[in-house]
């Protein structure tokens, strides 16, 4: 996988092993995704829900996003997103918080953490833990109003979240805003 805008452009960053259940975010969707959200990035801190490999908080940061936190509860994710971190000399800009999505936004909102842009990749198996995600997300202010937010989906997938609105389909994804 590449990072494919900003300060890391075309380095190389790890990916899945084989027969891995992890499912990277397409390069052509955050190549989009990233065009339209990148005005939006300077200095904010990047939310990137259910994180997987780290490369959607990677572009963030590439682009000009101030710090990234990740969301990721599976282990083996977590050590991938360290090796890409190594990879690219970038733990000093990133949080990991390894617990469930729902624990985490408790404890970001507790923190008082709000983020203006976020990505959120669930796992298409438990397409609906995003949604629900999001939408807590925004009950605890997390998300505020105004946030942008991609949301990845699986094909055919109608989207409605509690608490956004859809600002435009994406490649596999949907760009939201929070209202």
């Amino acid at each position: 996988m590449r990072i494919t805008g900003g300060e890391w452009v075309r380095r190389k960053v790890q990916g899945p092993r084989r027969g891995d259940d992890l499912r990277p975010s397409p390069d052509a969707l955050r190549e989009q995704a990233f065009a339209v959200l990148e005005p939006h990035l300077e200095r904010v801190t990047f939310l990137d829900l259910y994180a997987g490999t780290g490369v959607n908080a990677l572009e963030a940061l590439s682009r000009g996003a101030r710090r990234a936190v990740l969301v990721e509860r599976e282990r083996r994710a977590v050590n991938l997103i360290q090796t890409n971190l190594t990879l690219l000399d970038a733990h000093a800009l990133v949080d990991i918080v390894a617990l469930p999505a729902e624990d985490a936004l408790a404890r970001l909102a507790r923190e008082g953490a709000r983020f203006p842009v976020a990505w959120c990749d669930p796992p298409f198996a438990a397409w609906g833990e995003g949604r629900a995600a999001l939408a807590l997300a925004r009950k605890l202010g997390v998300l505020p109003q105004g946030a942008l937010t991609v949301l990845e989906v699986p094909p055919n997938t109608p989207v409605a979240v509690d608490g956004f609105a859809v600002v435009r389909p994406l490649r596999g994804a949907v760009l939201l805003r929070a209202c």
